[in-house]
């Protein structure tokens, strides 16, 4: 699965994308956060505060208990702000 990164989401991992295979625990958009978190020091400062972690699977918007399915692509980004 292609996992994109942005703006200090991606600054702070050191990647702007990768492709991962995800455990079967991973089910809905939190659980990848967490996942990732537990990756190591980087993704853990990315995500340190999940909460704020916005998410798109396959360019569209969900919320962090949504299943992400068999998604092709997910996207994690911070808030948004307007402009």
């Amino acid at each position: 699965m292609l996992i994109r990164y942005f703006a200090w989401v991606r600054e702070r991992i050191g990647l702007s994308d990768e492709r991962l295979v995800l455990p079967e625990t991973v089910v809905t958009a939190g659980d990848l956060v967490r996942w990732l978190a537990d990756r190591g020091e980087a993704y853990a400062f990315a995500f340190e505060t999940p909460e704020t972690i916005r998410v798109a699977v396959d360019q569209l918007h969900i919320e962090q208990d949504e299943p992400i399915g068999s998604a092709r692509e997910i996207a994690l980004f911070p808030p948004m702000t307007g402009g």
